[in-house]
């Protein structure tokens, strides 16, 4: 099935910027992406082979199919390059996964209850393609209270831990996701979920993904949480 996919723009694609938090960074929110969407939930739920690929995600994941991180950077090399100054031939790769929460809260790593960064490298960017409806929640960027930090970079990555670990953000009475601002963190932008949305952003920037309190954890790609999570990586990276 995987051969028979296309990809093609959706012809009510819609976008906008936003330049958040005080350190401005680009925030892409992008409507309508791909026509056709649900081939993307059909290809997941006929092809499932989740598992937990790694000890940070609060979940189980999948490869997506190999063209969809192409036609990310294809139809989106205008974008990258306008909005975050990634042109094509800065690109150096990229990876793109079905992913889904499916963790509950009193299971969870005490540092899964705070934001996270996918990269601290800069020029990095993150992707989440919302393949669910509002309710399933969306996704909200953060600041560091104590610090101020927003991104996190290899300069202030140990700053930044031991100030979490001084101020006690990970002596939790309870576990829980994060789903707004508590004492050590301030959103600073909140996505909702929308059926084929996709937000962009620094993969360094603070970020986690919206799950309430009634959150149903919900394994099955067709009602889930679904979303395809995908990590443009950046030759400039490798110059510095």
């Amino acid at each position: 099935m995987q051969d028979s996919l296309r990809f093609i723009l959706h012809p009510e694609l819609s976008y906008k910027f936003y330049a958040v938090g005080k350190e401005e960074a680009p925030l892409l929110v992008i409507d309508n992406f791909i026509q056709g969407a649900h081939s993307l939930v059909n290809f997941c739920t006929e092809n499932t082979s989740f598992s937990k690929v790694d000890n940070f995600y609060p979940g189980v994941r999948m490869a997506a199919p190999k063209m969809y991180i192409h036609a990310i950077n294809s139809y989106l090399a205008e974008l990258l390059n306008n909005i975050f100054g990634l042109p094509q031939h800065k690109i150096a790769g990229g990876k793109a996964l079905y992913s889904m929460v499916v963790t509950p809260p009193d299971e969870l790593e005490i540092s899964q209850c705070l934001p996270h960064i996918d990269s601290f490298i800069s020029g990095d960017l993150a992707c989440v393609h919302f393949l669910c409806e509002k309710e399933k929640g969306g996704t909200s960027l953060y600041r560091h209270r104590k610090t101020g930090y927003e991104k996190i970079t290899s300069e202030i990555i140990d700053h930044y831990k031991q100030s979490v670990v001084d101020e006690g953000a990970l002596r939790l009475d309870k576990k829980t996701y994060m789903n707004g601002s508590n004492d050590y963190f301030e959103q600073i932008a909140r996505i909702d979920a929308q059926f084929n949305r996709v937000i962009i952003y620094p993969s360094n920037i603070l970020h986690s993904g919206n799950i309430a309190e009634d959150f149903n954890f919900d394994p099955n790609p067709a009602s889930g949480r679904l979303t395809l999570n995908s990590f443009i990586f950046s030759k400039r990276s490798l110059d510095e």
